[in-house]
């Protein structure tokens, strides 16, 4: 996804001063803030859990896309606690940090001695509070009467206000309410929906209309705690709120994420550092698997796409589908019931289509954006239905497939209809608009499809990775419409993807590249590029095995591999940049595609070598969490990666990576109709001597198995089994 309020032009320097632009002053990576997530609420603190209007200006606390908190400081006798430490818990519902006094000269002419009083601050966000509860201990000899303040506004900007877009008309700011111990601001939009925060402290407290101050009187070794709590409103009063306490809503928050989908089945290997790879991709995922009305969604990441996005989400879900099908089924179901029914050029919508993007803030609202239902995305369908077809053989639910037959063949009908509008065989694109995405496949910056001499290419434009979705989806999806009785559409669709297979390895195969070229153009001309595009063709069957062979080759050779993972472009290619967003950086997500390419094939090369890169980076970043990309400068000795200025951090597919490329290299596929786990030439990098996974389901039954690494092998171990489940190891 884009960093941009339309998510597509990041071109050139040239295009600084489009409105469309994010302006980045300063780097995310530099601002080393701490994110939390509740469904759609979340909050982007600076270490010491304040908010600060500095640097990029990313900081606040959100709901429903609007920054409910703009500004918030604690101060302790007027000043500035020396911050100590902080940290966001293993689970990512708790962020605690740890400050103390600075040397202070006190009202009565006392000094204070930094270190004497010892600040404890834990915050944590339900679905429309954030909860903020302050500690103070006094290690003084004397008693103490000090006063802790918190200082706040709020701007209530639309979420691409904060991206950095300019609006020539907002709405009304009201004064603010101020009772004896709360304190709450409002706006009015322009779409008449009435935004308040509401601030309110657990004791006795000073307020004012841009803050709370609280008294405290602390003996010597003893304790002070309150809370000051503030909660985001759409309509209503505050001030008839009753707010459940600090206690009961964080025990709440901590019997939620533990049942969460990926509760169940327990991953742990010999490496501990893959081990805290794993522990945070999967609190970060339990934090953005958000229910919705029509089951369960990822969203796609924090701070800018904390929202429904298509392809990332049913990315995400194929990333978790061995382990945990049940996000796919809520990524199905919200999809179907979102999906277009009509012609809409400003939304870039036609029958069939699915869903690119959704959101809910007052923008959206009015149009100022296309974003509130978007459906620039030319891969979402394809991918849809990929899903709905991988989702089956994981499942046999045969049931929810009739639910969802009536979208499936809207889709169908879109890919051939609307998506190859000049029927030629292969699903392309073209913005209907002004106002859509110039790009829209997944790497949708608007220099991301061109020529080999540089030029951008013309449109509409073919992506070879769509066509392999096609070919995917096709295929996958025939035998479930073999299985509902519907046989002559089986054998129509499987005598289509053999055609398109023929077609593409044709007309986009390019023995000077080794590779698939990157795109044909509306001419049918070959954007002969080589790009990481290529590399996802090879999970989907589509390419023969002299060309898998070839591509991925070509993939870790040193001008593809930075050594951290595959970039999106070639070191060599005309419009190579490793600070860029899609021309050279590295994409995990990308990367986890590439990788289960090697799925079924004996030479797992290509995914042990993406494994291990990931590895690596997934050591090096902070709290082990991979970030939406990375530069893609070559890896050096003694230092780590370098971080792109303004990736999403944590980021739903990039999360989900792990588990894709642990599938990759165990072979890992099951079929629930045949009730068989397939070990496809199980492979295990040399830093993971062995892997454990406990309790998988499938069907009615449950495994445990473990896979041991020996010298030129892996050895398959059954260790607990319920149910006519049978393992079928492939050597």
């Amino acid at each position: 996804m884009l960093p941009v309020v339309q998510k597509e032009q990041h071109q050139d320097v040239i295009e600084v001063g489009h409105q469309f632009y994010i302006r980045a002053s300063s780097a995310l990576a530099d601002d080393r803030t701490r994110v939390l997530l509740n469904g759609d609420t979340f909050a982007v603190f600076d270490r010491s859990g304040d908010v600060q209007p500095v640097g990029f200006g990313q900081q606040g606390i959100f709901h429903n896309e609007t920054r409910h908190l703009s500004r918030l400081e604690m101060r302790f006798c007027g000043v500035r606690p020396l911050l100590l430490s902080s940290t966001v818990r293993e689970d990512n519902i708790l962020f605690a940090a740890d400050s103390t006094n600075p040397d202070l000269d006190l009202e009565n002419q006392s000094l204070l001695p930094r270190g004497t009083v010892h600040i404890y601050r834990t915050k944590f966000l339900t679905e429309t509070v954030c909860y903020d509860q302050i500690t103070v201990n006094n290690y003084g000899e004397t008693a103490l009467d000090v006063e802790l303040s918190f200082e706040f506004d709020a701007d209530f900007a639309d979420i691409f206000e904060v991206r950095g877009q300019k609006r020539q008309r907002r709405g009304e700011k009201r004064p603010a309410k101020v009772t004896r111990n709360s304190v709450e601001l409002s706006y009015v939009g322009l779409d008449r929906i009435h935004r308040a925060t509401f601030i309110e402290s657990s004791i006795p407290c000073v307020t004012h209309d841009g803050g709370i101050t609280v008294p405290l009187h602390i003996e010597s070794h003893g304790e002070a705690s309150f809370t000051i709590n503030m909660a985001c409103l759409h309509g209503g009063d505050g001030h008839q709120l009753r707010l459940p306490g600090f206690s009961d809503a964080l025990q709440r928050m901590n019997q939620e994420r533990s049942s969460g989908p990926l509760a169940d089945v327990d991953i742990h290997t010999s490496n501990e550092q893959f081990n805290e790879w794993i522990r945070r991709s999967r609190a970060d995922l339990a934090m953005m698997i958000t229910p919705t009305p029509h089951g369960l969604y990822p969203y796609a990441g924090v701070p800018w796409f904390s929202t429904v996005f298509g392809r990332d989400g049913i990315i995400t879900a194929l990333e978790l589908l061995w382990l945990a099908p049940s996000v796919a089924k809520g990524v199905l179901t919200y999809l179907a019931a979102t999906q277009a029914t009509s012609h809409d050029p400003e939304r870039d919508a036609d029958p069939g289509k699915i869903l690119h993007e959704m959101r809910k803030g007052e923008m959206a609202h009015l149009r100022e954006v296309p974003f509130g239902r978007y459906y620039g995305t030319v891969d979402g369908t394809p991918l849809f239905v990929l899903l709905a077809a991988a989702y089956y053989e994981r499942t046999a639910d045969i049931e929810f497939l009739k639910e969802i037959w009536p979208n499936i063949l809207a889709a169908l009908e879109w890919i051939d209809v609307y998506g190859d509008s000049d029927h030629d065989g292969f699903v392309e694109y073209a913005r209907a608009t002004d106002h859509g995405l110039v790009q829209q496949g997944w790497k949708d910056s608007n220099d991301s499809v061109f020529y080999s001499d540089g030029r951008l290419a013309d449109g509409p434009i073919a992506l070879c990775e769509v066509q392999a979705y096609v070919f995917a989806a096709k295929n996958g999806i025939a035998s479930v419409a073999a299985d509902l009785g519907h046989k002559e559409m089986a054998e129509k669709l499987r005598g289509q993807s053999a055609d398109l297979r023929s077609k593409f390895q044709s007309q986009f195969w390019s023995d000077e590249l080794g590779m698939f070229a990157l795109a044909l153009d509306g001419k049918k001309k070959q954007c002969r590029v080589r790009s990481s595009n290529a590399g996802q063709t090879l999970f989907s069957g589509i390419v023969s095995d002299a060309q898998y062979r070839s591509i991925s080759e070509g993939l870790l050779s040193p001008a593809f591999f930075s050594g951290w993972g595959v970039r999106t472009l070639v070191t060599g290619e005309r419009r190579y940049n490793p600070m860029s967003y899609h021309n050279g950086s590295m994409w995990p997500h990308d990367n986890a595609l590439i990788a289960l390419g090697a799925l079924r094939r004996p030479d797992k090369d290509l995914a042990l070598r993406v494994t291990s890169g990931l590895l690596d980076l997934a050591s090096e970043v902070m709290f082990h969490r991979l970030p939406e990309l990375i530069c893609g400068f070559g890896r050096r000795p003694g230092k780590g990666p370098t971080l792109y200025p303004v990736a999403c951090s944590p980021q739903a597919w990039a999360a989900g990576s792990v588990f894709m490329v642990l599938q990759a290299c165990l072979g890992l596929e099951i079929k629930a109709n045949e009730s068989r786990l397939y070990m496809h030439h199980s492979a295990l990098p040399e830093k993971l001597q062995h892997v454990r996974i406990r309790n998988l389901r499938i069907g009615n039954g449950s495994v445990d198995i473990s896979c041991e690494r020996y010298a030129d092998t892996v050895s398959v171990n059954i260790l607990r089994r319920t149910g006519n489940i049978e393992i079928v190891a492939m050597r």
